[in-house]
């Protein structure tokens, strides 16, 4: 579980699943910068470039039962990015629950065999509510997953905590940084776009978390007792409706808002009639998720919204292929 380092320090491992990704790629780094020995773990190990020192393997197909004993000798912390993300009716239930839920509750059962000091599971807000939500969400409130992709989270969620393994789990909202995937990618691409765009009426409220923030809050967990057979909301201190988001990415490119107010319900009906009554609720509707449970315990988000929508903007505004690219 750890090694002696050459100044005779002793140094933890970390085996860190998904490390190729969005947040994994990041994690590895900040990790590896703190002192920790990283293996980082990978369906597509070539593809992230790591610091020197980080063992890379590949991770086998979570489709598959994997042999997790044997990935797990000399770890002392896990951190489970790997899954298969949200994609609505593209992805089979069953497939998303041999992923999300089956695998992870291999690894929390392997966890709890080689006593690991702590299993960091990052789920998603949607293991606890669909795309909107008419209050405050915290983890007082009861589950109500409303997708495949959810009900598998929340599955994993039920599974670790019955395994006995030491963990955290986390329940992200949308995150944003550079290179974001998903639906914030999408709506740096729009502000990118130089055309004015149609949502200047829309009300609705979001939770942002900076993957930053995401990062500083695994290692926080990581070395918190208080943190230990714990879950936890996380997110963001600000909520943002769409319009503050597409003026605050504009702004960061030195570009106005350009923002003309469709009316909600037309706008609901275009979308609801092209199949895309999910994006409607995302768009249209508030998620807004309280992480003082978080904050209780000793964390404090280190990067504020708008100063990190800016940073991200200006990245993507540098990025030939997305500034004036349609999404």
């Amino acid at each position: 579980m750890a090694n002696r380092g050459a100044s005779g320090q002793v140094t933890q491992t970390v085996l860190v699943t998904g490390s190729s990704g969005f947040v994994g790629r990041r994690l590895v780094s900040a990790l590896a910068g703190g002192g920790y020995r990283v293996v980082a773990a990978s369906r597509n190990p070539g593809a992230a470039g790591f610091p020197d020192g980080v063992e890379v393997i590949r991770l086998p197909d979570l489709a598959e039962r994997i042999e997790w004993d044997g990935l797990l000798a000399d770890i002392a912390y896990v951190v489970h990015l790997a899954g298969v993300a949200h994609r609505g009716a593209a992805v089979a239930e069953e497939t998303y629950d041999r992923i999300n839920h089956v695998a992870v509750a291999d690894l929390a059962a392997a966890a709890a065999r080689a006593g690991l000091a702590r299993l960091v599971f990052i789920s998603s807000i949607g293991s606890q509510s669909g795309p909107s939500c008419d209050h405050v969400l915290s983890e007082a409130d009861e589950p109500r997953p409303t997708t495949g992709y959810g009900r598998s989270k929340l599955a994993a969620e039920i599974a670790l905590r019955a395994s006995g393994a030491a963990h955290t789990i986390f329940r992200p909202v949308l995150m944003y940084g550079p290179d974001a995937p998903g639906n914030m990618r999408m709506l740096a691409r729009l502000a990118a776009a130089p055309w004015p765009l149609p949502f200047g009426a829309l009300t609705g409220r979001r939770s942002l978390l900076a993957v930053d923030n995401m990062i500083n809050a695994i290692e926080f967990a990581m070395k918190s007792p208080a943190t230990r057979n714990e879950t936890y909301v996380i997110a963001d201190l600000d909520a943002f409706t769409v319009p503050e988001i597409i003026t605050v990415l504009r702004a960061a490119i030195a570009r106005s808002p350009r923002l003309f107010p469709l009316p909600q319900g037309l706008l609901a009906s275009v979308l609801r009639m092209i199949g895309q009554d999910e994006l409607w609720q995302r768009l249209g509707g508030s998620l807004i998720a309280d992480p003082a449970k978080l904050i209780a315990a000793g964390w404090q988000p280190a990067v504020d919204t708008r100063a990190g929508l800016a940073a991200m903007m200006r990245a993507v505004g540098h990025d030939p292929r997305s500034t004036f690219s349609p999404p």
